[in-house]
């Protein structure tokens, strides 16, 4: 299984959760639309993601980019 871990410099999890607020997508909206393509994400795992709690699948995180319209680069940004 292969994740993607934070590092000092890098937060995906709260760069996941200021583009979907940005976007004025919920929680539950964004696990639904990840799901939707065949990922499994349930809203307990997302919270653990933003947190920094938990890391992320390549598979979520591309669907979780593919579901804010957004890029690597922002999902990723410093």
């Amino acid at each position: 299984m292969d994740t993607i871990r934070n590092d000092d410099r890098i937060c995906i999890g709260a760069n996941i959760r200021q583009i979907r607020k940005e976007r004025h997508i919920g929680q539950t909206e964004l696990v639904r639309m990840v799901q939707l393509t065949g990922v499994d994400l349930t809203r307990e795992t997302l919270v653990k993601i933003e947190r920094g709690k938990q890391h992320i699948k390549v598979s979520q995180l591309k669907a979780i980019r593919e579901a804010l319209k957004t890029s690597y680069e922002e999902l990723l940004k410093e």
